[in-house]
């Protein structure tokens, strides 16, 4: 029977995910920690699952062949030869203005290679796992979906920044958004449980990187992701929306390299800079319950700056069919959610506390029956979009 593999190759791990043609799930599995001192191997087979710390993992090269390895085992695996594989669907990060699921070529793949400057922490590694899948399966179709894509229907009004003009004509800065893989898949669900084919909704990705996406008609329309996937809401590490002269304030009276404040932003601001303990609103919000100012700040500026967005973007909606929370912190946090909604009592949104707080980790409508919008909890499911979209192009 033949199989789809979806491969996300990250800066020290690999996630991978095999269906069948049917689009149903097989095993999935990722690696952490290659090229450090103790790979480790965590597998899923049905509800059965099987991790160990794994040797002589140096590279992604030595952790895909693992993975393969691994996808053909009497036990744990759903492969009796890697022939059955007829196509590989590749997460990657950054598609520039590219708006389809592309089939892998010389030409395509360059094209995308150049676009790493956009995504410098993401698109050489699932280059990476491009170029050593073709070379493992020559002759298996190559598909990338791109994070970017679902985005590219926002209009030009939304996406150009104040700059001078030539900026977008010759270095195309301009906002592109991220996370558009998630968004659509949850904005497909949402569809469905409305019963309406093309709603107006704002979904909320909200894990160690967040964003919110304003979707028009099925379309998404703006989004708080920028240029960068540093721009918008407050996020685990990230600072999110900050005035852009601080970075040379930082420079001049700091005394901070550029690549320092970068570093900064990106890696040692959001829950964890605030908080002072964590990326984590877990023990965020342990912290926050046993009185930590911080904690309760940290969680305040993330409600807060979320609820920002949701309400800047139900004006740009003639009218708002749902509120969708997804991704780490949006599946599994109903503080946060009821949090988040309680400032938007002006759209007249109510959640039912004991609806909210019993929607962990599944799909449920949270909002009361006297909510004028509805709220949903939906997981997302990224690699059943790009298992579809990967087919979908073949």
């Amino acid at each position: 029977m033949r199989k789809i593999l979806v491969l996300n190759c990250g800066s020290s791990s690999i996630k991978y995910r095999l269906f069948d043609k049917k689009l149903n799930s097989l095993v999935r599995g990722k690696i952490e920690r290659i090229g450090e001192k103790e790979p480790r191997l965590i597998h899923w087979k049905n509800k059965s699952l099987f991790q160990k710390v794994v040797k002589n993992v140096k590279d992604h090269e030595a952790g895909i062949k693992l993975m393969l390895s691994v996808l053909q085992d009497a036990k744990w695996g759903a492969l009796k030869s890697l022939n059955e594989i007829f196509v590989v669907g590749h997460r990657v990060v950054h598609g520039g203005e590219i708006s389809k699921p592309t089939i892998v070529t010389n030409k395509t793949l360059k094209h995308v290679e150049k676009l790493s400057i956009l995504a410098p922490l993401h698109n050489p590694h699932n280059v990476a796992g491009i170029k050593i899948m073709k070379k493992i399966l020559p002759k298996v179709k190559q598909v990338m979906v791109f994070d970017t894509a679902f985005h590219q229907t926002i209009p030009q009004k939304a996406y150009m920044y104040a700059l001078p003009y030539e900026f977008y004509e010759k270095f195309k800065i301009r906002r592109y958004g991220f996370h558009g893989t998630s968004h659509k898949y949850v904005a497909i669900r949402a569809s469905k449980l409305l019963r309406k084919a093309k709603p107006n909704l704002i979904t909320c990705h909200l894990g160690a990187g967040s964003s919110i996406t304003a979707i028009s008609n099925g379309r998404s329309i703006d989004t708080s992701m920028g240029f960068t996937p540093l721009e918008g809401v407050m996020m685990g590490t990230r600072t999110g929306d900050i005035d852009a002269a601080i970075v040379q304030y930082l420079v001049d009276v700091c005394k901070l390299s550029f690549d320092d404040v970068f570093e900064i932003m990106n890696k040692k601001s959001g829950l964890l800079g605030i908080s002072g303990i964590s990326k984590d609103v877990r023990p965020i919000l342990a912290g926050a319950k046993k009185g930590n100012k911080r904690c309760k700040l940290a969680l305040e500026m993330f409600c807060y700056r979320v609820a920002k967005y949701i309400g800047a973007y139900s004006v740009l909606l003639d009218n708002v069919d749902a509120i969708v929370f997804t991704a780490g912190i949006g599946e599994n946090a109903p503080w946060i959610r009821e949090k988040i909604c309680s400032y938007l009592k002006i759209l007249g949104v109510k959640l039912d506390k004991r609806k909210n707080n019993n929607a962990i980790a599944k799909e449920a409508l949270i909002s009361s029956k006297k909510s004028c919008i509805k709220v949903f909890v939906i997981p997302t499911d990224e690699e059943l979009m790009i298992a579809k979209e990967a087919v979908s192009v073949i």
